[in-house]
């Protein structure tokens, strides 16, 4: 398993390439997230109308499986996760390690809006700051959705996990997760500096868009 990560991303071993976008991860993510504090302050306090925490932290997976803080814009209410286990009869991702529901009754009316725009994301921009994550890269994946991944599927942690990535701007949430994996896969083969960029500009229109945001 090691050695076929290693083989799937040789150049990313390459010091110059590493170096040109780990700068621009940390050039990009720094200024983002100092243009962006005063979004930061009015969100947060348009989420903690209702009593509960502005951000929601979770457990991710990331480079070669190790797990790292992940936060989010609290879009859902307080006792989300404990209303999960009564709602995963209706997956629209049926047969996936993935949970997703196009109306999902635990997302506030402060909460759509910010999924719809991906603004519940933004503070993942500390990530990419801190190295835990690219801007580009494969989505983070929960831990007991790493648990119920295949040999194949697992290629997805053989290099950072990012804020954007193919599936990403070509339709979120609709695209299924056999998919998902497949474009994935296809960005750690081909990446580059240039598809990298390519994808950046290609974010901004689809968040835009809103296609496949729940």
């Amino acid at each position: 398993m090691r050695l076929k990560l290693l083989q799937l991303g040789w150049w990313l071993r390459v010091p110059g390439f590493r170096l040109v976008k780990r700068s621009l991860d940390i050039l990009i993510s720094a200024t983002a997230l100092l243009l962006l504090t005063p979004l930061f302050v009015l969100l947060a306090a348009m989420i903690r109308r209702d009593g509960g925490p502005a951000l929601y932290w979770q457990t991710r997976v990331g480079l070669n499986g190790r797990a790292f803080p992940f936060p989010k814009f609290r879009s859902m209410v307080v006792n989300a996760d404990a209303l999960k286990d009564e709602l995963l009869t209706q997956n629209d991702h049926q047969d996936s390690v993935t949970f997703k529901m196009k109306e999902d009754p635990r997302i506030t009316p402060v909460g759509k809006i910010m999924r719809r725009l991906s603004m519940d994301e933004l503070p993942q921009f500390w990530c990419v700051l801190k190295g835990d994550m690219s801007l580009v890269g494969p989505r983070p994946p929960v831990p007991r959705e790493v648990a119920l991944y295949t040999l194949e599927e697992r290629q997805r942690l053989s290099v950072r996990p990012g804020l954007t990535c193919i599936w990403q701007v070509e339709g979120r949430g609709d695209i299924p997760f056999p998919q998902q994996v497949k474009l994935d896969r296809d960005y750690i083969f081909r990446q580059s500096l240039s598809l990298d960029l390519s994808l950046l500009f290609r974010t901004v229109p689809a968040v835009l868009a809103g296609k496949g945001a729940y």
